[in-house]
């Protein structure tokens, strides 16, 4: 059975204060950020850190996209001006200083290699 070419992707999570995944692109796809965001639904600024994760010659590479980046009190951010592209098996973590008023919201295109 072939597999798809394209599938587009929602994925959603109330962020911890410890970082998680939240995708982790697919053997043989590449996975296309389209739209990371944030909404900080409390009443009081809150803090995200979003990373990329490689793994390098069996060696975890965090490099982060934005760090400890204020979101005042119902308001959101968004964290790419463009596309990010993920290789197979790259991933997208994220914390917040809030593990109650922190949604994340992200599109993803993963699209066959």
């Amino acid at each position: 059975m072939a597999l798809p070419l394209n599938i587009f992707k929602t994925v959603t999570n109330v962020l911890s204060t410890s970082p998680v995944g939240i995708y982790t692109a697919p053997v043989g796809y590449t996975g296309v950020v389209l739209l990371a965001q944030v909404a900080n639904t409390g009443s009081n600024t809150e803090t995200v850190t979003f990373s990329h994760q490689r793994t390098i010659a069996g060696i975890a590479v965090t490099t982060e996209i934005v760090k400890d980046f204020p979101i005042p009190a119902n308001d959101s951010a968004s964290f790419l001006d463009g596309k990010l592209v993920l290789e197979t098996n790259d991933a997208l973590l994220i914390s917040g200083s809030s593990n109650t008023n922190l949604k994340f919201t992200g599109s993803i295109l993963e699209t066959l290699k």
